[in-house]
């Protein structure tokens, strides 16, 4: 079993951060990487060509080998799930008349993108609302598959739920679309560097994650995953380091129209931040050497007997089999205002999200006993 991993993070003593799922904290390791850009930025004059592709080529490994990918250069460095999304946007074409899946009230960057592009092409957005129950993910994921027919083109999730860490069988629901022939997509930040994920099991055509939840890295990163479907793809820009020989900066002015391999043709423009890309290198490696299993079991054994006294309060709480063990939501008891619920969490320095009906709780490896108690505390004193 990982231990706690406390003394890597400077969270403020007497605070119980239970928001990873908001914002992941900066490690150490992640601030002295960034101070250190910051300093040779300051005074670029030993930054060589080759500096703009080491850190870029690192990032890209890492998060290969974080999602069990064979081929690093299938990793593209974006700024954001957004951009990665509009990158699957313009290369994915949608009739009239076909349709889009996604489950309801999904994460905005993952929601406008397929509305847009529906409205575009005249096909509908289908989606699939959340079953009226407190345990609503077996039957939430069945209707997920139903949903998909003949005229699906782009199935478009999350491995959870962003609001209450619901758990959808992304496997099930990627065979499905590849049995319709639809396109299968998925924003991985709530899940990726907190539970396993192989993109060789689950197959999706893309995976977009950013850098500023679960892999603990700055804001303004995102890595994104790209399948075969994408090789022939028309990026969002026509940058100078994504083509062949960019390496070569003396043969820059010898314009070329052939792409390096792979997905770096939908790298971001200005990839190379001196800053944020080392930054990102230290969060994957920390992450990395950690493994997604077992900051998984980390947090499932940390929160085990908090959630089963929650619902002994009466609190509702997801089924284990379709709850993520690092981000859960926990839904009022009759007679408990969430609002409550939420001061009575405040008083006591709980930092939790409420989002849609839920009290989302999101743990990670710099949690404790003495955290995953006052968050105990404040259910029972707002159960009353």
């Amino acid at each position: 079993m990982l231990a706690c991993q406390q003394e890597l993070f400077d969270l403020p003593a007497g605070e119980h951060f239970l928001n990873c799922a908001y914002m992941g904290p900066l490690p150490r390791t992640v601030q002295e990487a960034g101070v250190a850009g910051i300093r040779a930025k300051a005074a670029p004059l030993a930054i060589g060509p080759e500096d703009f592709f080491r850190d870029a080529d690192r990032a890209r490994a890492l998060f290969a080998g974080l999602i069990g990918a064979p081929r690093p250069e299938r990793v593209a460095i974006l700024p954001s799930v957004s951009y990665g999304m509009a990158v699957v946007a313009r290369n994915v074409k949608l009739a009239a008349g076909s349709n889009v899946v996604i489950a309801a009230e999904q994460f905005p960057s993952n929601v406008y993108p397929w509305r847009k592009a529906c409205a575009r092409a005249g096909a509908e957005l289908r989606v699939v609302a959340r079953p009226a129950s407190a345990t609503p993910g077996q039957a939430w994921n069945g209707a997920l598959l139903e949903a998909v027919d003949g005229a699906t083109a782009l199935v478009a999730l999350a491995p959870l739920h962003w609001t209450d860490g619901t758990v959808f069988d992304v496997a099930a629901l990627g065979a499905r679309a590849r049995q319709v022939g639809a396109r299968f997509v998925l924003d991985g930040t709530q899940a990726v560097g907190a539970m396993p994920l192989d993109v060789t099991e689950v197959r999706p055509d893309a995976l977009i994650v950013a850098a500023y939840k679960w892999l603990l890295g700055p804001s303004g990163m995102a890595l994104g995953w790209f399948g075969p479907a994408f090789d022939d793809g028309e990026p969002l820009e026509e940058g100078w380091i994504t083509r062949g020989g960019s390496r070569d900066f003396q043969g820059l002015v010898d314009y070329r129209d052939d792409y390096e391999p792979g997905a770096i043709r939908f790298d971001v423009g200005e990839r190379s931040n001196f800053i944020l890309l080392p930054m990102v290198v230290a969060a994957l490696e920390l992450v990395g050497g950690w493994g997604s299993e077992a900051v998984r079991d980390y947090c499932g054994a940390l929160m085990a007997d908090a959630i089963t006294e929650a619902r002994e309060l009466g609190y509702g709480v997801e089924e284990d089999r379709w709850r993520a063990a690092h981000l859960f939501g926990l839904r009022a008891p009759a007679g408990v205002e969430l609002a409550a619920l939420h001061a009575a969490l405040e008083r006591r320095r709980v930092r939790a999200s409420l989002r849609g009906t839920a009290l989302r709780v999101a743990p990670n490896v710099y949690n404790d006993a003495g955290d995953a108690a006052a968050l105990m505390e404040a259910l029972r004193a707002a159960r009353g």
